[in-house]
């Protein structure tokens, strides 16, 4: 037998040694009642056994039948008290499922005894934790998808209004015309994202994947952001050898746009963003590195999610969809995204791509 065959095979030991106590408790309970019952009723009298001498008379049959009955009745019954021992449990369980059905994530349990009870609590425990950060960011993922969807209405409709007086000049007419523009570019890059956010996580793999060449798939990024990095007087320098890869070249290049959009958002002003392409241990590892604030700790577990925004005002620029498009793009490549580092120097985020 294997280890691993073993190790499940005496996973449950704890558990069945104690039923088969139990049982035998109940079994052993049930014949010393049982005898002490027919003792009890001979010493006073309400009871005659019959006589055992007499082959013929069959008195030893009937006291065996006699005895046995007694035996089962006090079995059942006992089995009805002391079976609620073991049972407490799965009754605990079942009452704190019951709760979780209600949406009462909180519910914790609290088993003892063997191993595998330890094991069940701790496991059931952890599953209402999960549940309820799951509904935190349902309730969250909800919130922001509204604001974001209504803001951009809401402009274009007030703007709109603002449009039919007749007395504005014409570069308050420019202005505000130019307001509903970026609004609705605005919300068309957004239902863009979420369309495209749909495709990907529709997707379990990816088949139309070609032989690029990284390296420069990522210069052609930093030239199609040029406006925008421009504009904050931005450098970049970039630490890379050539590097070919076998993937999906639109996907990837969405993943690169991104996290540069990122950088280049939160960068301060003539300030410099370090980009490091090398291999490590049968991967490649892209690390992008800005000089912006840093972020926070509990933020990081949330920050690939749909819609997630550290900054809780929505005053940043974005949805909230970069990130949570770059995660499900770099795991159907089979690699990895992660925020490596996030201090007071900066933030570097690293994205590690399988070289098949």
């Amino acid at each position: 037998m294997s280890r691993k065959n073993k190790n499940i095979s005496l996973r449950g030991f704890g558990l069945t040694f104690m039923f088969m106590f139990i049982v035998l408790f109940i079994f052993i309970i049930s014949i010393f009642l049982a005898w002490f019952i027919i003792v009890f009723l001979v010493y006073t009298g309400l009871y005659t056994p019959p006589a055992t001498g007499d082959p013929d008379s069959g008195g030893a049959v009937l006291f065996i039948a006699y005895f046995g009955s007694v035996t089962v009745l006090v079995s059942i019954f006992a089995s009805l008290i002391f079976s609620r021992i073991p049972l407490a449990p799965i009754r605990e369980v079942i009452q704190a499922s019951e709760e979780l059905a209600t949406g009462n994530f909180s519910v914790r349990i609290n088993l003892k005894g063997p191993k595998e009870l330890k094991k069940l609590n701790k496991s059931f425990n952890h599953m209402a934790e999960e549940l309820g950060s799951l509904e935190m960011l349902r309730s969250d993922f909800i919130n922001n998808f509204s604001h974001e969807f209504k803001t951009p209405i809401v402009s274009l409709r007030g703007y709109a209004k603002v449009l039919k007086k007749r007395n504005l000049s014409d570069v308050e007419r420019t202005e505000y015309l130019d307001i509903i523009i970026n609004e609705s570019e605005r919300l068309a890059d957004l239902a863009t994202n979420v369309l495209q956010l749909s495709k990907i996580e529709s997707q379990a793999i990816i088949t139309e994947k070609t032989s690029f060449n990284l390296t420069e798939q990522i210069r052609t990024i930093i030239v199609l952001l040029d406006s925008k990095w421009s504009a904050k007087n931005i450098s970049f320098q970039f630490n890379s050898t050539e590097f070919m890869v076998n993937a999906n070249e639109d996907m990837l290049s969405q993943v690169w746009i991104n996290l540069l959009d990122n950088a280049i958002k939160f960068s301060r002003s003539d300030s410099e963003i370090t980009i490091d392409v090398d291999s490590k241990g049968g991967q490649i590892g892209v690390s992008i590195h800005n000089n912006g604030p840093a972020i926070d700790v509990n933020q990081q577990k949330y920050i690939f999610d749909k819609f997630y925004q550290g900054d809780a005002s929505h005053a940043s620029p974005g949805n909230g969809l970069g990130l949570s498009i770059a995660h499900k793009i770099v795991v159907l490549h089979n690699g990895i995204i992660r925020v490596a580092q996030s201090d007071d120097t900066g933030t570097t985020f690293e994205v590690l791509l399988p070289l098949d």
